[in-house]
């Protein structure tokens, strides 16, 4: 499904991400890990095409992702729920989950309404601008506005950030359903390593831009996180 072989990938003329390979299968569930500003958010970033330029090998089910824009990655299935969610402070809750659907492939424009069975607030704060809500109310209608593009995969940047403890667990609940129930593709930059645990198949951990350790999720140790994951 996403493949990455001797994959680099730059700001400017610096190399952020480095000889990085792996496979994403459908229906992975993979944490990136890894250090304050070791690559985790440019990785992703890279997958959806917002850095300067890349080298080496990223493919889609079968397409070339360096050969495209932003716009037709988004086309083409691929979700980012960016940190600091980035939602549309002057629209609505309805307005912003409308937007998710431009990237549609179908060309409809009808927000699905199993965002609103898994995020019964969006349903209630409908006509509420985005910039009024908390900011765990914000999430949900990032992660809704990526959701209504009906993507074959998500890929979250740290969606439990910052967020008040009483949605925390709520969130995280629903991104494992997305994967174990519907089946949708994940890709988590995460610094909760529980949750990482808990949620994911796979882990990748990163250092300095370099893929310093890979494996099931079983295999994350304590010592294994002490190693790598440790401030």
């Amino acid at each position: 499904m996403l493949q990455a072989n001797a994959l680099y990938s730059y700001y400017g003329k610096s190399p952020i991400i480095q000889n990085v390979s792996f496979n994403v299968r459908p229906g992975d569930f993979v944490s990136i890990l890894g250090r304050n500003g070791v690559g985790k958010t440019t990785l992703l970033r890279t997958i959806i095409g917002l850095t300067s330029r890349t080298e080496g090998e990223l493919n889609f089910d079968g397409a070339d992702l360096a050969r495209m824009s932003t716009a037709d990655r988004a086309f083409h299935g691929i979700a980012y729920v960016p940190q600091g969610r980035e939602v549309i402070p002057r629209f609505t809750v309805r307005e912003n989950l409308v937007m998710g659907t431009y990237a549609r492939r179908d060309g409809k424009r009808t927000v699905p309404d199993y965002i609103f069975e898994l995020f019964p607030v969006l349903k209630q704060s409908i006509g509420r601008r985005g910039g009024d809500l908390s900011g765990g109310q914000q999430q949900q209608l990032a992660i809704g506005r990526a959701l209504a593009m009906e993507p074959k995969i998500l890929l979250l940047d740290e969606p439990t950030e910052g967020i008040q403890p009483n949605i925390v667990k709520q969130i995280e609940d629903i991104i494992i359903r997305l994967n174990r129930e519907m089946g949708l593709t994940i890709i988590l930059v995460e610094q909760n390593i529980s949750f990482a645990r808990r949620a994911s198949e796979q882990f990748i951990i990163l250092d300095k831009g370099r893929v310093a350790l890979s494996g099931r999720a079983d295999e994350l140790t304590d010592e294994i996180s002490r190693k790598h994951l440790s401030f």
